[in-house]
């Protein structure tokens, strides 16, 4: 269960920086930063979370299931 809120804390964080980008960039007219590193840790955040979810599968503390489990 601490797994699941943990995925989810962090996709709602990649989505509020990806936001976050879309407000600078339009705010700002890209003549700040705030753009670029806005975007550059939703990068992060996603590779991170990307690279949590390869490493629980190969732990084997994640297993991969299909929608319908046919007995």
């Amino acid at each position: 269960m601490l797994a699941k809120f943990i995925i989810i804390a962090i996709m709602l964080i990649i989505l509020y920086s990806l936001g976050s980008g879309l407000y600078y960039l339009v705010r700002d007219e890209g003549k700040t930063k705030r753009t670029v590193k806005s975007l550059t840790w939703r990068i992060v955040l996603s590779l991170s979370l990307f690279f949590l979810l390869l490493l629980g599968y190969l732990a084997g503390w994640w297993q991969p299931h299909g929608i319908y489990s046919y007995a």
